[in-house]
């Protein structure tokens, strides 16, 4: 290759590269854009600044216990209509590292994920993990480590469930909540609920929402807790009196 087709050639791929990364700034630019307006709509405050403190305030949730580096940011605040109550609500985006290796070998891997918290406005709720089954879980399962077991043969197939109270657990996915569970939703992959401490946080722990997919969040949230039985309700907000 001469010498002008070599300057050619570099030339190309330089336009690529910039032109790729001012197309992804842009992309970058309209989704935070779009979760701004979705904040403006709801009446909700907006940040996309990182906030260093987010697994201070919520660390009983393991997937912001990972690795190091952690922060929150594009994070919308605001409140949800739940149980018959107001509910604050948290979510945004996440971001973690993980530092393998030492010396030459030593490598760092950046992750991105989003999520929505909600503050439970009864309490206290016993804790409850229901999330897409692996094979580990299986593979406990073998071992004699179940997880709760439902009636619906393909529920228990696709999903773990975990509580330290399982007539709450029972009581709480029904027949119906089984069926929504199962229908999916517009989260990415299986939704994972994961409530301790009478908060509860829905997140797969690896997927970055799409702005509709946000919308999709919020309204599956709503749905679930629309879908929670009205006995078991009212039996929880007497147990806080």
């Amino acid at each position: 290759m001469t010498g002008p087709l070599i300057v050619l050639a570099v030339f190309v791929v330089l336009a690529a590269i910039i032109a790729g990364s001012i197309a992804a700034y842009k992309a970058h630019q309209a989704r935070i854009e779009a979760i701004a307006a979705i904040a403006s709509r709801r009446g909700w405050s907006f940040s996309q600044h990182k906030d260093r403190s987010h697994d201070d305030r919520f660390w009983q949730f393991a997937i912001f216990r990972r690795g190091h580096s952690r922060a929150s940011y594009n994070t919308l605040r605001g409140s949800l209509k739940v149980l018959g109550d107001d509910a604050f609500v948290q979510m945004g985006d996440y971001t973690y590292k993980i530092t393998s290796g030492s010396g030459k070998s030593r490598s760092t891997t950046t992750y991105h994920f989003s999520y929505l918290i909600v503050e439970l406005p009864v309490h206290p709720v016993p804790d409850l993990l229901v999330r897409a089954e692996n094979l580990f879980d299986k593979m406990a399962g073998v071992l004699g480590f179940n997880d709760i077991n439902f009636e619906s043969a393909e529920f228990s197939r696709r999903f773990f469930v975990k509580s330290p109270d399982k007539r709450f657990a029972y009581d709480l996915v029904t027949p119906r909540m089984m069926e929504f569970f199962l229908e999916g939703c517009a989260v990415p992959g299986l939704p994972a609920i994961d409530m301790e401490n009478s908060r509860i946080c829905i997140s797969n722990g690896s997927s970055i929402w799409k702005p509709e997919q946000y919308e999709g969040a919020i309204a599956w949230t709503e749905r679930f807790f629309d879908l929670w039985p009205e006995h078991l309700v009212a039996a929880l907000r007497e147990q806080g009196r």
